[in-house]
């Protein structure tokens, strides 16, 4: 099945809801960072929501988020746009966890002291941010309580990622269901009762249910109109240039420092792992460029 994502929202106009399969792009995440499968969990049910809240966003804006604790992962961090786009690392690919109840162990791996930072450019002079402890560090409910605290929407939100020792990344997904004023009470409590019969998305998305049909069981008996269907993957926005503008940025003096001490430069992106070399003749040029007034 390919990556992807559906809209819909009820004939009401009163809740929204959206479901994606992003099996792909988790997988090709986690070969990119080499991540352990505590780590690999953690990082797939962000990246997935990071695709869900991309969605919900205009032509050229983004959202990245950012979640810290107390735990040996550190961090992680997504970044999604409104393209179905998604990028993201952890700040410590190797934390494998014992098993908790048969499931990964993402809130151990997180921490449960910290914070979720959701960051959205939205074209205007400053971004938007919002600040939220973590909740339970499940990721998915810490979302569904960012949208609560922060935005006043209620929400409900599952992320899942299924992981086997030789196969990879075999199912990840996830959904976000959300009220819009005026509320229809009935309809949200028939809503969490149907969501709550359902197994796990990643169960699902084994069963080889589309998004389509995951949204069909979520939304039995109340009438839905699919707004659209987009592609999703995985996608850095890194390129030379961007590398060369970052050094720039260091100034001539630290450049001539570094042809100095280390005759190149080596400069690796956290999101992609790719990695751009500078020769002494390239840094020579950078500082140049860094000591001319702006146009």
């Amino acid at each position: 099945m390919k990556d992807y994502l559906v809209r819909v929202i009820t004939r009401n106009g009163n809740v929204r809801g959206l479901a994606c399969v992003t099996t792909k792009l988790v997988d090709k995440a986690c070969r990119l960072h080499g991540t352990y499968p505590t780590a690999a969990a953690a990082l797939g049910r962000a990246l997935t929501g990071g695709v869900l809240m991309g969605a919900l966003l205009k032509s050229r804006q983004r959202v990245a988020l950012r979640f810290e604790g107390n735990g040996p992962l550190k961090k992680i961090l997504a970044e999604a746009d409104s393209t179905g786009a998604v990028r993201g690392y952890v700040g410590n690919p190797l934390v494998d966890l014992p098993l908790k109840n048969g499931k990964f162990d993402v809130a151990g791996a997180i921490g449960r002291a910290g914070f979720l930072t959701v960051t959205k450019d939205l074209g205007v002079k400053e971004p938007y941010q919002g600040i939220v402890q973590l909740y339970t560090s499940e990721i998915g409910e810490d979302l569904a309580y960012y949208f609560v605290e922060s935005e006043q929407i209620p929400s409900a939100v599952g992320v899942g990622v299924y992981a086997e020792p030789d196969s990879g990344i075999t199912a990840a997904g996830g959904f976000l269901i959300q009220s819009l004023p005026p509320s229809d009470d009935a309809v949200i409590d028939r809503l969490v009762s149907q969501i709550q019969t359902l197994p796990p998305v990643t169960e699902m998305i084994r069963d080889g249910r589309t998004p389509e049909e995951m949204l069909e069981m979520m939304f039995a008996g109340v009438p839905i109109d699919i707004l659209e269907k987009r592609e999703v993957a995985f996608h850095c926005t890194c390129s030379r240039e961007r590398m060369e503008r970052a050094l720039i940025s260091l100034g001539a003096d630290e450049i001539r420092a570094i042809i100095e001490e280390q005759g190149e430069a080596e400069v690796n992106c956290e999101f992609c792992r790719e990695n751009y070399t500078f020769n002494r003749e390239a840094l020579t040029a950078l500082a140049e460029k860094a000591v001319r007034p702006a146009p």
